[in-house]
């Protein structure tokens, strides 16, 4: 044996840490990561959305509502609108002899009309009132698509807009 033999140390040594626990660690942080922002964005998405009720849905749950604001949709009754100083008031109807009255405060859309559905952005005036107080009136089309395509808007009447 030389002396370059014995100064050699042959003991085993511990290895380096395993990549694949760094690897493990960094997989599990990154799927952290993806959850937080798919819970995020779908919350986000999810009270984005506005919903309506219909009036018909709105009459059989009625205490439930009470006065939040909601959006109520229904087919204006035709010959019912009143126009007044602050916006309009009509009757909307749902299914059968359901039918709410609104007064509409702002100007209504150009498009807005009886025997068409609409969909009103409001609140009941009390608990138990079957008056609506609106402060939106969303209708299907805008002024400019009317103007641009006047044969292809028409109400459930026929007539057109």
């Amino acid at each position: 044996m030389t002396n370059t033999e014995q100064h050699l140390d042959l003991t085993p040594v511990e290895p380096p840490s395993s990549p694949s626990r760094s690897r493990r660690r960094s997989v599990l942080v990154l799927a952290v990561l993806a959850i937080a922002i798919v819970a995020l964005l779908s919350q986000g998405l999810l009270h984005s959305l506005d919903y309506f009720k219909t009036v018909d849905e709105v009459l059989a749950s009625r205490s439930a509502v009470g006065t939040t604001v909601i959006r109520l949709e229904g087919v204006v009754k035709a010959h019912t609108i009143t126009r007044t100083s602050s916006g309009a008031s009509f009757v909307l109807t749902g299914s059968g002899d359901h039918q709410v009255s609104v007064v509409a405060h702002g100007t209504p859309p150009q498009l807005f009309q009886g025997d068409i559905p609409v969909v009103v952005v409001g609140h009941f005036t009390s608990a138990t009132s079957d008056v609506f107080d609106g402060t939106q009136i969303l209708v299907k089309h805008t002024a400019s698509y009317i103007a641009k395509h006047p044969s292809r808007v028409k109400a459930p009447n026929g007539t057109t807009r």
